[in-house]
């Protein structure tokens, strides 16, 4: 039974007309993010519009409560963690609409809620798209959390990370003001004012709509894949392909993460999506050629001693995309590399924002992420050290059932992220209860919590931190995680606190994300 105290907060955040839970299920799940638990929340709000979400987060604030916001939930690094329990949670994906979709000006307006995949649906009829349009988790990211977060993936190559895509924001600040940046139809327009919101993890506001640049759509495609036998030859090749600006993306992963891939991944899935995906193209007879080679090729084409790399291109027209592809060739054929099957890019493709079974490993692991943005001069001597760090714990390592993969991928204008994943037995939590798929859940092994091993990979996160650090790395997804203000200039790093201290005096919005 709620106290008259819980009921009278309850009222209070919802006299705007937001949604508030208390109940100890809904408390319980928004506490957790994919890796860990915050601290217990005191209420969960679930905004419609920007008004009720200014007028829930005065009232909160108005109490002296923490405020916390969260997208889609896709964070792995304490982003929307509360540090100490009383918090209050701005469930942000209860904003969903897109607002404007302006096809004379080439922008789009969004609530903080709209997930990307829903996004691109919305366009794609009219042959428009984002330039940087999601991550591969966006069937449940938002654009918001992406805006908050950064992050890369589809346009990365070629348009760089998410944020390099926005326009303008309209941010509701600790004391519910509702601010708008900049102009909704150029970026800057003088000192960028947006730029200041963006990458913030939520620490300087909520965002509650999002203006973002379109482009159209691409009418022809190109794929390729390659295997190499050394990091140096893969890391080579995607830095001169990333300087060529011929692929919108470039990705691919090292033997071990190969060969989790190929335990988990479905031949019938595989053909079945790219099939689709042809036919989409209107071509039924290629469609089912391509769904007749996935299941002939197999998953034995990529040898899981090789690094593989995948290349897709696209443009106006199909003599373009094959010549980025051609001109791929020839830069990997310098290092090193070995043409095979395609499929992977084209299946990819096909289901850009698929279920997120990724989540767990190919037998009910836990899975985490942890990444670095590197400059391609210090790429190499980066993995080099990542690898060090994996032999000299592969003895624990073997013992406890901890297995690492890393995943790399172009970022346009930027270099490379290289982004090493653990994998280890433990119990699942409700956020991947609730995300993965159930059918594929039932397919899995359930293991049980060991405490030894969670402390081990907790352990190994922070030294794979550390590292990144030390070879100068920088992150999406700082949240409460990465070493962000300690890489900063004193000056710069003094600036970001009196900002911090002018949008927030108080100190209540997400406090200890960005480490402030």
């Amino acid at each position: 039974m709620a106290t008259l105290a819980e009921s009278d907060l309850k009222e209070a955040l919802a006299s705007g007309g937001a949604r508030v839970a208390t109940d100890a299920e809904t408390l319980d799940f928004f506490a957790h993010d994919v890796f860990s638990r915050g601290a217990d929340l005191a209420a969960v709000v679930s905004p419609v519009d920007t008004a009720s979400l200014a007028a829930a987060v005065k009232a909160a604030t108005d109490r002296g409560l923490m405020v916390i916001p969260r997208g889609g939930g896709m964070s792995y690094t304490g982003g929307y963690s509360a540090p100490s329990a009383g918090a209050v949670m701005f469930d942000t994906a209860s904003m969903t609409r897109i607002l404007d979709i302006n096809q004379t000006d080439m922008t789009v307006t969004v609530e903080a809620g709209c997930t990307w995949a829903a996004l691109y649906d919305a366009l794609r009829p009219l042959g428009l798209r984002t330039a940087f349009w999601g991550t591969l988790s966006g069937i449940q990211a938002t654009v918001g959390g992406g805006m908050s977060q950064n992050g890369i993936f589809w346009g990365t190559g070629r348009y760089g990370t998410a944020v390099q895509s926005c326009v303008a924001l309209e941010v509701v600040l600790a004391d519910g003001t509702i601010l708008k940046t900049g102009s909704a139809h150029a970026r800057p327009y003088g000192p960028d004012l947006t730029g200041l919101f963006l990458a913030d993890t939520g620490a300087l506001g909520i965002k509650a709509t999002i203006t973002l640049r379109l482009v159209p759509e691409a009418a022809c495609h190109g794929y390729a894949s390659f295997t190499f036998t050394e990091a140096a030859g893969f890391l080579g090749a995607l830095g001169e392909i990333e300087r060529a600006g011929i692929s919108t993306e470039c990705f691919g992963f090292d033997p071990r993460l190969n060969a989790i891939r190929m335990q988990r991944d479905s031949l019938a899935t595989d053909a079945k999506q790219l099939v689709g995906m042809m036919k989409k193209q209107g071509s039924v007879f290629k469609a089912l050629k391509e769904g007749v080679k996935v299941v002939t090729a197999g998953r034995n084409f990529i040898d899981e001693a090789s690094f593989s790399m995948h290349v897709l291109a696209e443009a106006g027209i199909q003599q373009a995309a094959d010549a980025d592809i051609a001109r791929a060739r020839e830069i990997v054929a310098r290092h090193g590399g070995q043409e095979v099957e395609n499929t992977i890019p084209k299946i990819i493709r096909a289901n850009p924002f698929g279920p997120l079974n990724m989540m767990v490993g190919p037998q009910g692991e836990r899975w985490v992420p942890i990444h670095g943005l590197l400059p391609h001069s210090r790429a190499q001597a980066c993995f080099n050290a990542i690898e060090a760090l994996f032999d000299a714990h592969a003895e624990q390592m073997e013992r406890m059932g901890v297995h690492p993969g890393t995943l790399m991928a172009a970022v346009g204008g930027a270099g490379v992220v290289i982004e090493p994943c653990l994998y280890w037995p433990d119990e699942r939590n409700p956020l991947i209860d609730r995300t993965v798929e159930a059918s594929h859940l039932k397919k899995l092994p359930v293991h049980s919590h060991d405490e030894e091993i969670w402390i081990f990979v907790q352990e190994l996160k922070t030294r794979l931190v550390d590292l990144l650090f030390e070879h100068g790395a920088t992150h999406f997804q700082i949240g409460r995680t990465y070493r962000y203000r300690e890489s900063l200039d004193p000056a710069a790093d003094a600036l970001l606190v009196s900002v911090k201290a002018q949008l927030d005096p108080k100190g209540l919005m997400n406090p200890g994300s960005l480490g402030l």
